[in-house]
């Protein structure tokens, strides 16, 4: 097809740029604003399967209402695009429970993996950094990750003792939804102790669109969507002990978000979570090993769904508890590394509020009891990383829950029995620096995931996806096998990477149609499993990058999944191509992006509607000034310059066919740090 001709043509140019780049060394200063490519970890730089970084300013230009929205252009990431207030990313084809989500290294234990219409429950308005974990890496957090593990870092327990009181603010708002946002963080210490405090608030009307509601209907909204308001609000609160071997810190955080959901009846969610961290560490705690980090994590999640009429259908609920912990060993023949212990407990809820009965999914309880160690040394030219992960996931439904069935459904409801999953993850890799500055590495990672309680016993109606879904007890334990190659260049003017990778799946656990329908009319699903394989490519070619003057990024990436029985999976992201200049003088920085995203013509099997093509553009541009002590940016946001009618593949088609993505916006702000 012409898309994919000139797609492989656009890679051509890139991978010829890759090879011929040029070891000249750029003697411009660097900016405060950067992206930084790397695999962090609690043990340094991991080479393998290179992760994205965002922090600093790069991170407050880039954050938006979600999650998936602010990382939706990274490199193979896109958004679900489900709703400004619950969109999470999509990695490389991959969602839901194949991309976990973290905050500070420990699970948000939220919803947000369930379902499209489940926000995550955490701030992004007070991060400091957004991370983006793959290979060894990710067992370090759980298996199962097949797409990767993001973990969103605020911070919120002290580390170090600030020699003076510091602090942030930053202040904004948006035309087209008439947004508000404004945030606050202040650190400061006393002796030994360390405190710290955040907060912010979001409040976003409902958005315009360009055109229609239902592509081409006349008939259907024009102007502001319903149901694309959002407002959130938060408050974390953190204090340390300070000492000289370590410290001891604790957090505790209540975060409250209300949002729309625009799909054709159209809805809402009321989500609140109280969460309590607490964390250790003690530096040099035996003989050969150089830290010890402990962590405790204790959360109560809860939001109700409203239907379109404002009455209340059902009341979600999931208590979690989480403790970590990992040794740091000292390096030994040229390798370092670390073991831990994992361990958690969740309850999970769901309760017709009409009827009391379960709504969905059964009360479950679900625990995880895992180990882990993982290695990174140094063989002559070669970087090498390796890990493995054992986990025990056992799944326990309440037998007394009860279901309101529906007479049109011939599928029987699923036995409501427990299950036990052993799962056991791997990943090594090596990166051969085969001339200075360049490095080209190979990786294979096995991951293995346990169904989750839905995919095993849900039964019932979900409004926000228009589907009825029902569960399948037999389901087995999912694995994944990852082959990935990459090349880069990290010094110099120019530099770049490109990573190809093939995933195969075995028993890929998906949602089938029976070609029932309920007495609603909602199509009815079984969770199912099929063997399954995602291969794709991903690269970008810099020039002069975050550096003083002008610099260039041409970037793309390509991914496709399908059954290896044929057809393709559902929700999978289109080809992108993309440009971003950036002009960097005084105290000037100046930022254009423009994004090509092909149609996506390769659909499921129960998808009707091919996805269109559509370009992005934005574009930006911040002054700053130091005032007394107090460093001052003041910003000018513009996105979708061109006002396209933007409808993301990766949508499921109950939201994508009715809600099409923001018009054309500004945004302006200010922000400080002292």
């Amino acid at each position: 097809m012409r898309y994919l001709n000139d797609l492989k043509i656009s890679f051509a140019v890139i991978l010829a740029g890759v090879c011929q780049i040029t070891s000249a060394q750029n003697q411009a200063s660097d900016s405060s604003m950067e992206i930084v490519v790397s695999g962090q970890s609690e043990i340094g730089k991991s080479i393998l399967s290179p992760s994205h970084i965002l922090s600093g300013d790069e991170l407050q230009v880039k954050t938006r209402s979600s999650l998936g929205d602010t990382l939706a252009n990274e490199l193979g990431v896109s958004s679900s695009g489900f709703s400004t207030g619950s969109s999470r990313p999509v990695i490389r084809g991959l969602s839901d429970q194949r991309v976990q989500i973290l905050q500070n290294g420990m699970s948000v234990n939220d919803l947000s993996s369930l379902s499209n219409d489940h926000g995550v429950a955490s701030s992004l308005q007070n991060a400091s950094q957004i991370q983006i974990l793959r290979g060894a890496a990710a067992l370090m957090y759980g298996s199962g990750s097949s797409g990767g593990l993001v973990n969103i870092i605020n911070d919120r327990i002290p580390t170090a003792l600030p020699e003076e009181a510091t602090g942030e603010f930053n202040t904004s708002y948006e035309s087209n939804n008439q947004g508000k946002t404004g945030s606050a963080m202040l650190e400061t210490s006393s002796g030994p102790l360390a405190f710290h405090m955040d907060t912010s608030v979001r409040n976003a009307n409902d958005y315009k669109i360009p055109g229609y509601r239902k592509s081409g209907d006349k008939s259907t909204y024009s102007g502001k969507l319903p149901d694309t308001f959002h407002y959130q609000n938060n408050l974390g609160l953190g204090a340390s002990f300070i000492g000289k071997s370590g410290y001891t810190g604790v957090s505790v955080e209540r975060l409250n978000s209300q949002y729309g959901v625009p799909s054709e009846k159209g809805s809402s969610i009321e989500m609140s979570q109280n969460r309590y961290d607490l964390q250790h560490q003690t530096r040099t705690p035996l003989s050969g090993f150089s830290e010890l980090n402990l962590g405790i994590s204790r959360s109560a999640y809860t939001h109700t769904e409203f239907e379109s009429s404002g009455t209340a259908a059902s009341l979600w609920k999931n208590d979690g508890l989480e403790f970590r912990a990992t040794m740091e060993h000292l390096p030994l023949k040229g390798f370092k590394g670390l073991f831990g212990i994992q361990s958690s407990q969740n309850k999970l809820s769901a309760t017709a509020v009409e009827t009391n009965l379960s709504a969905i999914v059964p009360k479950t309880s679900t625990t995880s009891n895992s180990l882990f160690w993982v290695e990174e040394g140094v063989l002559g030219q070669f970087r090498n990383s390796l890990g493995v992960r054992y986990n025990l996931v056992a799944q326990n439904p309440d037998a007394a829950s009860r279901f309101s069935t529906d007479g049109n459904i011939a599928t029987a409801l699923p036995s409501l029995s427990a299950k036990n999953f052993n799962l056991l993850s791997y990943a090594a890799g090596s990166s051969w620096e085969f001339m200075p500055n360049y490095s080209l590495g190979l990786s294979y990672t096995h991951s293995e995931r346990a169904p989750n309680a839905p995919e095993l016993y849900a039964y019932g109606a979900h409004e926000a996806t228009a589907q009825f879904i029902i569960g399948n007890p037999n389901l087995q334990k999912e694995k994944s096998n990852n082959l990935e190659l990459n090349l880069q260049k990290k010094m110099g003017l120019v530099q770049g990477r490109m990573n190809l990778y093939l995933n195969r799946f075995t028993n890929f656990i998906y949602g089938s149609r029976t070609g029932e329908s309920s007495g609603d009319g909602d199509s009815v699903y079984l969770s199912s499993q099929k063997d399954a394989v995602i291969k794709g490519a991903e690269a970008e070619l810099t020039h002069n990058w975050k550096k003083v003057g002008i610099g260039s990024r041409i970037f793309g990436d390509i991914s496709q999944g399908t059954f290896t029985s044929g057809g393709n999976l559902p929700l999978q992201p289109p080809p992108r191509i993309g440009i971003e200049l950036a002009h960097i003088k005084n105290q000037w920085l100046m930022n254009t992006t423009l994004i090509h995203a092909y149609e996506q013509t390769k659909l499921a099997s129960f998808e009707t509607t091919k996805s269109p093509s559509y370009n992005l553009l934005n574009a930006s541009v911040s002054y700053n000034e130091k005032i007394d002590q107090m460093k001052v940016t003041a910003y000018l946001r513009l996105t979708n310059l061109l006002n396209q009618e933007i409808r993301y593949s990766t949508t499921p088609e109950t939201v994508r066919l009715w809600a099409p993505q923001m018009g054309r916006s500004m945004m302006v702000g200010v922000r400080g740090a002292f």
